[in-house]
């Protein structure tokens, strides 16, 4: 035999063994992957992955967390899922993971266990009960401190340890923070001036306005980076100009030298009194100088009337209910359809009643000041109290007498509640802003839940607070 034919056979009979040998641990892989697909369904979906922000969780409202299981899974129903503590949120199912959407923003410095049960994988096999725990942070706040120097924005903890300063100016007349922003509004040459602050690098810039004029009634959105204000010309003349006109502007990249845009509501007086954006959207809800209240987008398009008011004393973040002050009464305004309910009051007698603050959340009530008034129209007591959906009251605050409150604010999660004093009012003067203030005041944060208070500033326009102080 030739020495090739001999070598022709031996490749031979190697490529055999090869293809023996291939085949031997293709089937083994096979037989292993079949188990191991056996196993996992036989043990039931497990947790390969959680995805959770807690810091962006407690800064707004929408922050999700995601579960990534082992198989691809039946829709889960809300019933299914627990969170403690208790918190609104919807839940949806994408192939293997779960996402639970938070619909306000988490309490901060709290731990957090998100539980779902009876999960099952679209294949056969038992159900599992899947779950996270998380701890949020503790809160940080802005405060603005006007003073005989330049006036400043602070941030700081609720503790009121390390406080930062993050912008300061000759004259601040009012600011409002967004996801990533400080808006601040100023004067300068006489006129106003907004300026857009990178809260996390002091960077600034100046947005454009209508023209040369005074800004009020800034406020943000509570999602996003759109901002909206009302503009006045610095001077009105035979033909008019600009008078409370709203405007709303976007800081969203590439969006920051685009000129605002002008709202436009329907009416013969377009001038607007009061206005707020609905939380969680960036719908505007405002009244104009002739009484009428109107929902819009936040260019004015897709107007719907709801009647005349005398006010808007504020919306729920987390929820679509309006309380609004009508000739009537104040009553509770359901902003997706439009209907109007009675508003819960309190079971006993507690005075004068002042303004009424929404609590975040559906039937989370409301915060709300009185006034006991005697002879004389003497002033003999007041107090900030909650007032539950059930009409139950609890009492935050007693004032001192010769204290007087300015402003209340509510936290986005509804935890706390941030109040504005002016002590002893009769012996503080007001400031010469345009948005003028008592030159002294402070700022009070209690938990609504145990009426305990948690920190005490001196400074306003706590970053919760949606609105400027009347």
């Amino acid at each position: 035999m030739s020495t090739d034919s001999r070598r022709t056979r031996a490749r031979r009979r190697r490529g055999r063994g090869f293809a023996t040998v291939f085949a031997a641990v293709l089937g083994a892989l096979v037989l292993v992957g079949g188990v191991g697909a056996a196993v996992t369904v036989a043990q039931g979906p497990r947790l390969t992955e959680v995805r959770v922000d807690p810091e962006a969780a407690v800064a707004a409202s929408g922050s999700r967390l995601i579960f990534t299981t082992t198989q691809s899974l039946h829709d889960i129903d809300p019933a299914q899922v627990e969170v403690a503590p208790a918190t609104p949120f919807t839940v949806d199912t994408s192939g293997r993971s779960v996402g639970v959407r938070f619909g306000l923003p988490l309490r901060d410095d709290t731990e957090y266990t998100v539980r779902i049960r009876d999960v099952r994988g679209l294949g056969a096999g038992p159900a599992a009960t899947i779950e996270e725990t998380f701890r949020t942070p503790a809160s940080e706040v802005f405060l603005l401190q006007r003073g005989s120097g330049d006036d400043a924005i602070y941030r700081t903890g609720l503790a009121g340890a390390g406080s930062t300063e993050v912008f300061s100016h000759p004259h601040i007349e009012d600011y409002r923070a967004t996801a990533s922003h400080l808006i601040v509004s100023v004067l300068e040459e006489e006129h106003s001036a907004l300026l857009a602050v990178d809260a996390a690098t002091g960077d600034v810039r100046t947005l454009p306005l209508p023209g040369e004029g005074f800004v009020s009634h800034l406020q943000s959105a509570d999602r996003g980076e759109r901002i909206g204000y009302t503009f006045s010309d610095a001077a009105l003349g035979e033909d008019g100009g600009l008078e409370s006109v709203l405007f709303t502007a976007s800081l969203a990249e590439g969006a920051a030298d685009t000129p605002p845009t002008r709202v436009a509501l329907p009416g013969a007086d377009p001038s607007v009194a009061e206005w707020r954006f609905v939380p969680d959207t960036d719908s505007i809800l405002a009244l104009t100088f002739d009484g009428a209240l109107v929902l819009a987008g936040a260019d004015g398009a897709d107007a719907a009337p709801l009647g005349t008011a005398l006010g808007i004393e504020g919306i729920a973040r987390g929820s679509s209910q309006a309380v609004i002050e009508r000739n009537e009464g104040r009553v509770v305004v359901d902003l997706t359809d439009g209907t109007e309910g009675a508003l819960p009051e309190p079971a006993d007698d507690l005075g004068v009643p002042g303004s009424v603050i929404p609590v975040p959340g559906d039937d989370a009530g409301t915060i709300r000041n009185y006034a006991r008034i005697g002879e004389g129209a003497t002033l003999l007591s007041s107090s900030v109290v909650h007032v539950a959906a059930d009409g139950t009251v609890q009492t935050l605050l007693d004032l001192d007498p010769a204290d007087a409150l300015v402003q209340t604010c509510v936290s986005p999660n509804g935890r706390y509640a941030a109040l504005l004093l002016s002590p002893d009012a009769a012996a503080n003067p007001y400031d010469r802003y345009r948005l003028p203030l008592p030159q002294r005041l402070e700022t009070r944060v209690i938990e609504i839940g145990t009426a305990v208070e948690v920190a005490a500033f001196g400074g306003f326009g706590l970053s919760w607070c949606q609105v400027p102080p009347a």
